[in-house]
């Protein structure tokens, strides 16, 4: 499916469209209602860096996104947008969303440590062979998650501990990581 399909479902599942599992747990919606809003806060109010800009403006050959993801990943909520204005910057990279549970089992094939972790980023030539992976979160994220698991913080005290780092962070880790990533494959 493309983004604004992926969009689209945000409002399925919050109209009570789309009422499969895990959308009939109540504790599932509440999780798309604030990733709804978290995505759509940063997709209005995110400028790409100029560092982004002026890699993707090198980018020459086509490439195929692979986006693995789900409504109710909450890091998903804010790393997900930074893709979609990646690639819809570049008219070198074509997004491709794929959901995680869905009936593709892309996800099985890139596992993160063993576990189905999301979001994924799989980046593709036109060969379709893998160029490189990224995900599921910008390395100080996942520092930071790994430190958190060992704490004797709560469950809410650890999530909000890492929202307020993606808040603080701005996108700026997922951008210039990408960026890196592109511009060792271009190399």
């Amino acid at each position: 499916m493309n983004w604004n399909e992926y969009h689209a479902k945000f409002a399925a599942i919050l109209h009570g469209e789309i009422t499969a599992t895990p959308y009939d747990n109540p504790s599932y919606l509440e999780y798309v209602k604030l990733n709804n809003s978290r995505s759509n806060r940063w997709l209005k109010k995110t400028d790409l860096l100029d560092e982004t800009k002026a890699a993707l403006a090198s980018l020459k050959c086509h490439q195929k996104w692979y986006l693995i993801t789900e409504p109710w990943c909450g890091d998903a909520a804010h790393l997900t947008p930074f893709i979609q204005k990646i690639a819809e910057y570049s008219p070198h990279i074509e997004l491709h969303v794929i959901l995680r549970d869905g009936d593709d089992n892309m996800i099985d094939s890139y596992l993160t440590d063993g576990s189905k972790s999301i979001p994924k980023l799989i980046v593709r030539d036109d060969n379709n062979t893998d160029l490189f992976t990224w995900g599921p979160r910008p390395i100080e994220a996942k520092e930071l998650v790994d430190n958190l698991k060992e704490s004797t913080k709560t469950t809410q005290e650890k999530k909000a501990a890492l929202q307020v780092w993606y808040n603080n962070d701005k996108g700026i880790s997922i951008q210039r990581e990408l960026m890196a990533q592109l511009k060792q494959v271009s190399a």
